[in-house]
């Protein structure tokens, strides 16, 4: 075990979880993990498959006179986002990911943790390696790219499940019960653009830097600031008093993350861009004020650069595309009506990334209701086609509808109020999860999702709270207890 989390309770979890940090396993790149996983199964004497997507399923049979128990599935996803901020190296194909202890939490150095889902897959294997429960028939389901498109879940084939309950080990916050999910789709819109000749021997950079960022799903209510949004409207309020003539835009890098950094390269007069500097640094100081509750470290920077000798673009080309960044829906759209605090719908400008010959840029969109999301997707490519772009969007994936009558919550309920002494809290979450596709291929399905107490996932601020996956592993024990 990493020397930083040696001496963490359970011993066994933080083992495999120590173990998950020294293998890469970003989305798409999950197959040395898969590889782990079949290793520690075989050491074990597990029986094992792997589908042709790279989910892996482990079979472990009952303890003697627990045969006839309900099949339990624990679930969770192998693939974590890659975010790092941009000052660190780190080379996610290769490089392990350093841990330490501050306080009550384990946290990475600068880059993401993966606790989301790693800790989940680290549950899993300890109760894959601990011989001393006594429990009902187990499978063990490792699902690859849930963050970037649910590839796994998609893919599952009918009959690769043998079991009737589900626990899906991919929640955040201990002692709360996820029984519903949004549906989700994106939009990817591929902006013409034309390019001239440089008019400006200079070469500057608009940065913005240093805002939270976070899960585009569950944080999108948090109040936090979109640094591409941002960006667009610096551009925009500039471009009214400043003659520049924009090279490119960049800006996120993952769609199920809302947007930390952002760039803009513009060729200008240097007299002009020492007359911009003041402006940009009242614009922005505006711009901390609006978001002073929640956007602390939030910056810019406005400097000159060595110049790429790329061409900018035309001002028709410059024009429509800050206006699409300015006006394409980010953040919430609508509040569940009937659920308090949830979000129904909602949509994340993610990504934007400028090429020679067009921008792409990336829309994540959320809803409970089918029907909204079509709608809030339909605006997208209304304003696409209004741009004169090409937008490209995929059937997206379901929701998971609750289901309050559920025996399975019911019995898990009871079970943590005997352990806990209190009662759960049950929810429904703006997120996508597996349970939404594993429940439509496998009609019947009974499923929960829960896990410890994490924060600020997708972002390299994310930290897993310490105690709370000591409670995480003490319920989940006594649930297979119980299924007998």
């Amino acid at each position: 075990m990493s020397d930083a989390l040696s001496g963490l309770k359970p011993a066994l979890l933080w083992k495999h979880f120590s173990q998950l940090l020294r293998i890469p396993h970003g989305s798409g790149n999950e197959r040395a993990l898969g590889d782990h996983i079949i290793s520690v199964a075989k050491d074990l004497n597990l029986s094992w498959k792997r589908d042709r997507v790279g989910n892996v399923l482990v079979s472990k049979p009952a303890t003697k006179g627990h045969e006839q128990a309900p099949g339990v599935i624990l679930q969770g996803h192998m693939d974590m986002v890659n975010e790092k901020n941009s000052d660190v190296a780190h080379d996610f194909l290769k490089d392990a990911i350093t841990a330490e202890v501050k306080g009550d939490w384990v946290q990475a150095n600068g880059t993401t943790l993966g606790s989301d889902n790693g800790i989940g897959v680290a549950a899993a294997m300890a109760v894959m390696e601990d011989n001393t429960l006594a429990h009902g028939p187990l499978e063990f389901l490792f699902t690859v790219d849930e963050e970037t498109g649910l590839t796994g879940a998609n893919h599952l084939g009918k009959g690769f499940l043998k079991g009737t309950e589900l626990l899906n080990l991919d929640s955040e916050d201990e002692g709360t019960f996820t029984i519903g999910c949004s549906g989700g789709g994106d939009s990817e819109i591929l902006f013409p653009v034309q390019r001239k000749r440089r008019r400006f021997k200079d070469l500057y950079r608009l940065r913005l830097f240093g805002f939270r960022g976070g899960h585009s799903g569950l944080d999108i209510n948090q109040g936090r600031g979109n640094a591409i949004r941002l960006l667009a409207r610096l551009l925009y309020q500039a471009q009214e008093k400043f003659t520049f003539d924009v090279v490119r835009i960049e800006g996120g890098n993952k769609r199920n993350a809302i947007p930390r950094e952002s760039w803009a390269a513009i060729s200008i007069d240097g007299a002009t861009a020492r007359r911009m500097q003041a402006f940009l640094k009242d614009a922005f100081a505006k711009v901390r004020n609006e978001y002073k509750a929640f956007e602390k470290e939030a910056q810019y920077a406005f400097e000159k650069i060595v110049d790429p000798k790329e061409e900018p673009l035309t001002a028709d080309s410059q024009a429509a595309l800050i206006r699409i960044l300015l006006t394409l829906p980010h953040g919430v759209v609508s509040m569940h009506p009937e659920i308090a605090g949830l979000v129904e719908t909602s949509s994340n400008l993610a990504v934007v990334h400028c090429e020679k010959t067009r921008a792409e840029i990336i829309c994540s969109s959320r809803s409970s209701v089918a029907s909204a999301l079509i709608a809030v997707r339909q605006t997208i490519k209304a304003l696409a086609e209004l741009a004169g772009a090409r937008i490209v969007q995929g059937g997206g994936y379901p929701g998971w509808e609750p289901n309050l009558q559920s025996a399975l919550l019911k019995k898990l309920s009871v079970v943590y109020s005997r352990v806990f002494g209190k009662e759960p809290e049950i929810k429904a979450v703006h997120a996508g999860l597996e349970c939404g596709i594993i429940g439509e291929k496998y009609p019947g399905m009974d499923m929960i999702s829960f896990g410890p107490t994490l924060e600020s996932v997708h972002s390299p601020d994310e930290r897993i709270h310490i105690d709370s996956v000591g409670k995480y592993w003490e319920f989940l024990l006594a649930i297979l207890k119980s299924a007998q």
